[in-house]
């Protein structure tokens, strides 16, 4: 007891010395302050529940997250000696975030109470076993049991998920439940591209990628919010170029960006494959166009000098001989010759861009290096074997006629075989060879169909064959239905470790931005842009896209001669190139 006093009367001597003492602030160097919001998001519906569940419609009221004394709106899970009393929540949409408990007064004294939750992506996750149909524990915890207090409140770990199942465990006993919420955690920034034209399928197509990329904003940019969590280099590629057109310049990226300089010494790969190292050269060029920070390209100078002659020593009379993981997307992953021929492709690109970069930086030597090996590795065409993926990435660096691999390879079977990842790839090169209705046409087939099955954000893998009898992912499977999201899936995502929200399949909505709306940034650090649209058979389309100068505004109209009637507000530092 003399020892608890002499600490106590030791703080009142601090005190009283130095009033601060009790309320020291951390220094700047001590903080590490989240850049994320928390956002309370309650039930949407109630869709199963099972055993003896009580006035569970007061969960979808709003509340505010407080047990209090009067035990009011209170639902009431009951279990007799066997069997549980379980209830599904659907939070109307995916979200990265914890669900929160919040509980009442059960009688029996203050014991605590044991449930189950489930978290899910589609309600068959939701609904599914550990192991049942690759359900998993992998980066985020989504399957576990937890212990709640009598008038209390408790939360999980987060997870990306839009489903929520509750099981209560405990025999012979009542749980009593104020408030089941999810706590959403994001980016507070808001939406400075815009995208609305006379076809509200286009339309929602270009939310929902913006959405997706949003969700994986987190303190770093990830591939996903349930699997993997994680800066795979390749997967930045697609989502910052919505960031570009959605957000603006946004800290995310070059701290996602750094990071990957950071965790992979010269000499290796980052995430261990030689294109992601490419796609870090592509971003920095891409970055840099779009803002213009010069200081911070410099930044990266000793590293790219590095990399690109890392890159040159794998490539042999002109001829890629990459080591590590030789991959573009996992659907190409299989096919070698495919993978060679996107590999010349990437890495031509990846010398391009260095080149670029190295004359913005006034590096003579190092785009020399980067020239030369171009005009070498151009005289080698491997057979693309039709893969989209390797014919989409020799158009664009121009190993193959744009034409000749439109009608040759990408034409063939329209949306089919078309990926998530590299289907922005794919699109692109339909709009280099002056396909863009038949771009549209893919975009609202493929990307729609997700939306068809009621996804809110766009998925990791998508294969047009999964359609026929598939069920939609925010309803319990019917009998002799298909599990769009058990039954489904390859490599890294069988099953139901297929992430649903997933960063590299947002593709639509730059592409829509940038060959629809017809914004382009044309001159580096975002000084002239070009506003050029393909309208198709649409009526009109408006919109705007970030600058670092503010937003470009831009409505686009077909009059009855067919002829685009345009007009363009733009900032007064930017040049506008028609």
């Amino acid at each position: 007891m003399k020892h608890n006093l002499s600490i106590i009367g030791l703080f009142l001597l601090c005190l009283v010395a130095n009033p601060g003492f009790a309320q020291r602030k951390l220094s700047d160097g001590d903080k590490h302050i989240s850049a994320l919001t928390r956002e309370y998001v309650y039930p949407t519906r109630i869709i199963w529940k099972e055993g003896d569940v009580q006035k569970s419609e007061n969960l979808m009221k709003s509340g505010n997250g407080q047990a209090n004394l009067t035990n009011d709106n209170i639902v009431i899970l009951k279990n007799g000696e066997s069997g549980t009393s379980s209830i599904l929540l659907d939070f109307g949409k995916e979200l990265n975030g914890a669900l929160e408990i919040v509980t009442g007064m059960w009688g029996g004294g203050n014991v605590a109470r044991n449930v189950r939750i489930r978290l899910g992506e589609s309600v068959s996750e939701a609904m599914s076993n550990i192991g049942d149909k690759g359900a998993t524990n992998d980066h985020a915890m989504r399957d576990f049991d937890m212990k709640l207090p009598w008038l209390g409140k408790n939360q999980t770990g987060e997870s990306g998920f839009r489903f929520a199942r509750i099981d209560f465990l405990d025999p012979k006993a009542e749980l009593h439940l104020r408030e089941v919420r999810a706590i959403s955690t994001y980016r507070d920034i808001p939406y400075l591209g815009t995208f609305k034209s006379s076809d509200e399928r286009l339309n929602k197509i270009w939310e929902v990628g913006a959405y997706t990329v949003h969700l994986n904003m987190q303190d770093y940019l990830w591939d996903g919010i349930k699997r993997d969590r994680l800066v795979w280099v390749g997967d930045l590629h697609p989502e910052v170029a919505t960031v570009n057109t959605v957000f603006g310049y946004n800290e995310v990226v070059p701290k996602s960006l750094d990071l990957a300089r950071e965790s992979t010494p010269l000499g290796s790969w980052m995430c261990g494959i030689s294109t992601y190292s490419m796609w870090w050269v592509v971003l920095h060029y891409d970055w840099y166009m779009a803002h213009g920070n010069l200081e911070y390209l410099k930044e990266q100078q000793p590293y790219l000098q590095g990399l690109v002659k890392q890159i040159l020593g794998k490539v042999v009379n002109g001829k890629e001989q990459m080591d590590g993981t030789r991959f573009l997307d996992w659907p190409s992953s299989e096919d070698s010759l495919a993978v060679h021929a996107g590999l010349q492709a990437m890495t031509i690109l990846a010398l391009e861009k260095a080149s670029e970069i190295s004359k913005f930086l006034n590096d003579p030597a190092t785009k020399k290096l980067c020239d030369d090996a171009i005009v070498q590795m151009r005289k080698v065409k491997p057979k693309h074997n039709n893969s989209k993926q390797a014919a989409s990435l020799m158009a664009l660096v121009g190993l193959m006629d744009k034409d000749k691999a439109y009608h040759d390879v990408l034409k063939v079977g329209g949306a089919k075989n078309f990926s998530t990842f590299y289907g922005y790839y794919m699109l692109e090169a339909m709009a280099k060879a002056g396909k863009y209705t038949e771009a549209m046409d893919i975009i609202s087939e493929y990307w729609g169909a997700m939306l068809d099955l009621g996804a809110t954000s766009f998925w990791e893998d998508f294969n047009m064959e999964w359609l026929p009898n598939a069920s939609r992912i925010d309803e319990l499977v019917p009998a002799g239905k298909v599990d769009i999201h058990g039954d489904f899936g390859a490599y890294c995502y069988v099953g139901h470790r297929h992430s649903l929200a997933h960063g590299w399949a947002s593709g639509p909505t730059s592409w829509l931005s940038e060959h629809v709306l017809g914004v382009k940034v044309a001159e580096a650090g975002g000084k002239a842009y070009t506003v050029r649209p393909h309208l198709g058979n649409l009526t009109y389309v408006e919109g705007t896209f970030p600058t670092k100068y503010g937003v470009i505004r831009v409505k686009h109209t077909k009059n009855a001669n067919g002829k685009i009637v345009s007009e363009i507000d733009a900032p007064k530092e930017i040049k506008i190139i028609r």
